[in-house]
């Protein structure tokens, strides 16, 4: 395996290369895989592997650490720590983790003998390690890129690394509670503002009991918007090799054959780029606790935004970020 180091560049040049690479990636598929060590993250992961095989897409582990974590006051040589981590021998924080994740990726072996390896640093928040990151390109072309980011919490972090991408997917593991819209606006968990903030589509992971999967379970109202989200997570679906199942809500039992025909039209489209739909599902009643209902039986449970704008989505809500805390399985929340 090669390795470089990029030299220090001053930030005009810096401003250039982003422009550039954000010019690059616009025609890959990027996936960006939060890394906290938590059984739950490392299930997002196994989801990204199985898209990442693709020679369009890209794979950006991420572990955010805190300000100065170690370093200022143990007295670490911030030199040393910047060229040990080509090695991921060095306990620094989140390192164990994204070393973990890089070998659930490749194995060792294929590591060594397929990429290529370069790493840069950059300053950030005035700490002495700052923002560090091993980019591994692939003989084909595709990346894994490693990135252990200094922010002042780990959300800013994770928004902040999106405005570096762009990306088309985050990834995240579910947090343990989960709190209303407003709650998680400003004081709840890191998975729920991002899932609120971000402008992509979020997925947040849950641990799976593999001989429950039955394929992805794709929401649907007949809107436009839901059906081009379908359409994508269809794709997706597809590609992971899983099969799809399509739900309707209907709110009361007259509305059953409206659902019926949004599900026949929804079949159809999908039907014209060659992905069968295995079966199809209508729920009478709340639209959240009708999905909730049969979630139990998927992998993922992918449901289409409220496509409202921030401020709204805090008062009004939307039936995905609902479903993404009430579920048990993993969620995708396309955008």
């Amino acid at each position: 395996m090669a390795i470089s180091f990029t030299k220090p560049r001053n930030q005009n040049s810096i401003q250039q290369e982003l422009q550039d690479v954000r010019e690059q990636r616009r025609n890959r598929f990027r996936i960006l895989v939060c890394i906290d060590g938590s059984d739950a993250s490392y299930e997002g992961l196994q989801f990204a592997s199985k898209i990442g095989h693709s020679d369009e897409c890209d794979i950006i582990l991420l572990f955010v650490r805190p300000i100065d974590q170690g370093l200022r006051s143990g007295g670490l040589q911030v030199r040393v720590a910047r060229e040990n981590m080509l090695d991921w021998g060095l306990e620094l924080p989140g390192i164990r983790y994204l070393k973990q994740g890089l070998d659930m990726l490749t194995g060792e072996d294929e590591i060594s003998d397929h990429w290529t390896a370069s790493m840069s640093h950059a300053d950030s928040w005035g700490d002495p390690l700052g923002d560090n990151k091993v980019e591994y390109r692939h003989e084909n072309g595709r990346t894994i890129v490693l990135k252990l980011k200094t922010a002042p919490d780990p959300a800013s972090g994770i928004l902040d690394q999106y405005e570096l991408g762009p990306y088309n997917l985050i990834i995240m593991g579910a947090p343990s509670h989960w709190h209303s819209e407003m709650r998680a606006f400003f004081s709840a968990s890191v998975a729920q503002k991002v899932a609120m903030l971000a402008p992509c589509s979020v997925m947040v992971t849950r641990p799976n009991d593999q001989t429950a999967d039955k394929g992805h379970l794709i929401c649907t109202d007949g809107t436009k918007h839901s059906l081009d989200a379908m359409r994508r997570e269809a794709v997706l679906a597809k590609h992971c090799g899983n099969a799809v199942t399509l739900f309707c809500g209907a709110k009361q039992n007259s509305d059953i054959a409206t659902a019926g025909r949004v599900l026949e039209k929804a079949s159809e489209m999908l039907g014209k780029i060659d992905i069968e739909v295995e079966d199809v599902l209508v729920g009478v009643g709340d639209p959240t606790d009708e999905i909730v209902k049969v979630s139990d039986n998927y992998s993922v449970v992918a449901v289409a935004d409220s496509g409202k704008k921030i401020f709204r989505r805090l008062f009004v809500g939307g039936t995905a970020f609902r479903v993404m805390g009430a579920a048990n399985t993993s969620v995708l929340n396309v955008r």
